[in-house]
C-alpha cells in the first residue's frame, strides 16, 4: 500500500532485506540492484555500497552526457573507460572525493576535447553534489 503524495513519480522501490542489504528495483525497466554495507562499516561488502553507488552516479553520469555530445557532434568516444575511485571521510562519514579519470582511446582536436570535457563537467550529478564533496576529474586521452 502506498501512502506518498508522489505515488505516480516513484521511480524505485526499494525493500530492506536485513543485515545491513537493500534490494531496489527500477520501475521502469525492473532492473534489480541489491546495494549492501561495506566492510569498512558493519557490513559484507557482497555488493555496490549506497556510496559506492554516488560514486558510480558521478562517473556513468558523465559518461552519459559526454555520449549525448559526441553524438550530437560527430565524435567518436566508443570504448572509452573510466576509473572510479571513492575516497571516504570521517566524523561525520561521508563521501569527501570522487576521483574520475576517463580513458580516451583516440585523440581528439581542441574544440572536440572542450565539448567533451564541458559535457561531463555539468553533467546533471556533478552540477548536484554539494560544493565540498571534492570531484577530481582526469580527461587522458591517447
Amino acid at each position: 500500500m502506498r501512502l506518498g503524495i508522489f505515488d505516480d513519480m516513484i521511480t524505485i522501490s526499494t525493500n530492506y532485506l536485513g543485515d545491513l542489504r537493500a534490494e531496489s528495483t527500477h520501475l521502469k525497466s525492473s532492473t534489480v540492484l541489491i546495494t549492501d554495507a561495506p566492510t569498512d562499516n558493519e557490513g559484507k561488502g557482497q555488493s555496490y555500497s549506497p556510496t559506492d553507488l554516488l560514486a558510480t552516479a558521478l562517473g556513468t553520469c558523465m559518461i552519459t552526457v559526454m555520449g549525448i555530445a559526441a553524438r550530437n557532434h560527430g565524435i567518436d568516444i566508443q570504448d572509452t573507460k573510466l576509473e572510479i575511485t571513492k575516497v571516504m571521510a570521517s566524523s561525520p562519514r561521508r563521501v569527501s572525493e570522487i576521483h574520475v579519470d576517463i580513458f580516451f582511446n583516440k585523440d581528439y582536436s581542441d574544440k572536440q576535447k572542450m565539448i567533451l570535457e564541458t559535457a561531463g563537467r555539468t553533467c546533471p550529478v556533478a552540477l548536484s553534489l554539494h560544493p565540498e564533496l571534492l570531484q577530481k576529474l582526469r580527461f587522458i586521452y591517447k
